[in-house]
């Protein structure tokens, strides 16, 4: 087990190190939520169709592009393993004595500090433009270690189909085919009541649309989780393991 912590640590200071040294990708993905509540939240605000309860469906909307924002961010995580294969880093990293899921772990773990990041970026837009957000210690714990798990799933499927696939063209092909249907399939910028019956029983299965629930509930004042905190935490725990699992089994297959 230590030897465990100590290797999955190595991993996100290295991840960690890099990001410092060049931030400039946090401030590019700042623009996108920006313009999702500052555009789209404030336009679709007035269209009266989309019922969202006592929330304003800018307060609806806060904790969704929060979890779109997790999302982008770490679905295209594996174009980086990419890259490090075609450098030789990932062939070093199978041939030293660490074990394989502690370089896996390691990349969600660091994938889930990039999305804290993005947590802080929105909770200070949201701040400004007067959402009504829980701000007890509690609540924003709760929110950080969602978002954490939240990218962990993300950034573990990205190295899944980064074994698969193996070249950064059909890598961004797949990325960009997954995670525009995985976001508007889910709750995150309307509610599931008022969903199609096919488009909501996808939305039951997308992973993003649990991570959504939870993060209403303990980051809006007024929110509420619908399927209740523990089945959104048990699923995405589920989630995360299923697809660690498969990515320690993928992982040496990326070095072929």
């Amino acid at each position: 087990m230590k030897r465990f912590i100590r290797e999955s640590a190595a991993i996100v200071q290295v991840e960690l190190i890099k990001l410092i040294r060049d931030p400039t990708e946090i401030i590019s993905r700042a623009v996108q939520p920006l313009l999702w509540l500052v555009v789209f939240g404030q336009v679709l605000a007035q269209v009266r169709g989309i019922q969202t309860g006592q929330l304003s469906y800018l307060a609806f909307i806060t904790p969704g592009i929060l979890a779109q924002s997790v999302l982008f961010s770490a679905i295209f995580y594996g174009i980086a393993i990419i890259w490090e294969r075609d450098l030789g880093v990932v062939h070093k990293l199978l041939v030293s004595p660490a074990l394989r899921i502690s370089l896996v772990f390691g990349k969600a773990v660091a994938a889930g500090f990039r999305g804290i990041l993005q947590a802080v970026v929105i909770y200070l837009i949201a701040f400004v433009m007067h959402v009504s957000l829980r701000l007890d210690p509690f609540a924003i714990f709760a929110v950080l270690v969602s978002v954490m798990l939240g990218s962990g799933i993300f950034a573990t499927f990205s190295l899944v189909i980064a074994c698969i696939v193996k070249t950064r063209e059909r890598f961004m092909g797949i990325g960009q085919l997954l995670t525009m249907p995985m976001f508007f399939a889910s709750n995150a910028i309307y509610p599931l009541e008022i969903m199609p019956g096919w488009l909501r029983f996808i939305a039951q299965v997308n992973p993003l649309t649990y991570l959504i629930d939870a993060l209403r509930g303990l980051m809006i004042t007024g929110g509420e989780s619908i399927h209740g905190y523990a089945v959104d935490f048990a699923v995405l725990l589920a989630v995360f393991c299923g697809l660690l699992f498969v990515a320690v089994k993928l992982y040496p297959t990326l070095a072929e």
